[in-house]
């Protein structure tokens, strides 16, 4: 590979950061549940509702956003949406009641929501037709990453600290990814403005509805466990955050194998033999997250 052919490569490295910091947000919550429950004086069920409002409204802004902001630069859109989740984490951080925290957790959401689905086009118009699922498999790696790194040293920073000490850290993680995209990457020419009517269109497409379909299954059932992973290992763990964090970095270190290979075998065997193969080890957490997420994003965009 030439020194040109691997500048694409950093700069998709760039957003794969952001993504990294939006996928900790994501999933570290889940690791100090207990922690902000006894501060926030609520019980471990009521917490767990920072993480539905955020992952409510990261789902129902980012096709809202990449709809309005159509128009705007990619990289401002980017380094703006990396601002706002800066901002929404400190402000969790720092939240004095349980009901501030909440809303602040919808305002990194928004960040998350800005930043997504704009990083996607990103390093689908750098990458081009035929290195697309490789591109979005560097990308989502970075989610993956969370799971196997962001979430554990989230955690174990809890079991030092406190949950705020937590926050506070992804936060860090969101301002370095800022500076990275801000240094590494180009200017990316707007794409043709998109109706949101027009961006729900492929879902009269039934492959493509049963695919999200699955994938919605999949990560409820998922996510159903992930979501109270630290009170589930709780009889293992004795409730000590190190340990905690090694398990949660077992479970993300199997998402992260399945983005590396996934791409590349979309790139050279096609999504239909990636897709029909991932399913056979659906008890791997790996294998939606690594083969259908990247092989449904690359015939959804062809």
């Amino acid at each position: 590979m030439t020194p040109t052919d691997k500048r694409p490569n950093l700069r998709f490295v760039a957003l794969a950061i952001g993504m990294f910091a939006i996928g900790t947000d994501s999933f570290v919550v889940a690791g100090i549940l207990p922690s902000v429950a006894e501060d926030l004086r609520v019980d471990v069920p009521t917490s767990a509702e920072l993480i539905t409002a955020y992952a409510l409204a990261y789902a129902i802004l980012s096709p809202v956003i990449a709809s309005v902001a159509g128009r705007a630069s990619r990289k401002a859109l980017l380094i703006g949406g990396l601002a706002v989740f800066v901002a929404g984490n400190i402000g969790t951080g720092l939240a004095p009641t349980f009901e501030t925290a909440i809303a602040f957790r919808v305002v990194a959401a928004l960040g998350g929501a800005m930043f997504t689905p704009t990083a996607a086009g990103a390093v689908v118009a750098l990458a081009g037709p035929e290195k697309r699922a490789t591109a979005l498999s560097i990308l989502f790696g970075g989610l993956s990453a969370a799971t196997a790194l962001g979430s554990p040293i989230g955690t174990a920073i809890s079991g030092i600290t406190d949950w705020r000490g937590t926050m506070m850290f992804v936060a860090a993680v969101g301002a370095l990814a800022a500076v990275a995209v801000l240094i590494g990457l180009p200017a990316i020419p707007r794409p043709p403005a998109v109706p949101f009517k027009q961006r729900l269109s492929p879902l009269a497409d039934a492959r493509i509805t049963l695919t999200l379909l699955l994938l919605l299954v999949t990560y409820s059932g998922l996510f159903v466990l992930y979501t109270y992973v630290s009170q589930v290992f709780r009889p293992a763990t004795g409730g000590d955050g190190t340990t905690l964090a090694w398990l949660l970095f077992a479970w993300g270190a199997a998402a992260v194998v399945g983005n590396l290979f996934a791409g590349r075998l979309t790139d050279a065997f096609g999504n239909r033999i990636v897709i029909n193969t991932a399913p056979r080890r659906s008890s791997s957490s790996s294998a939606p997250r690594g083969a259908a997420d990247i092989s449904y994003q690359r015939s959804s965009l062809s």
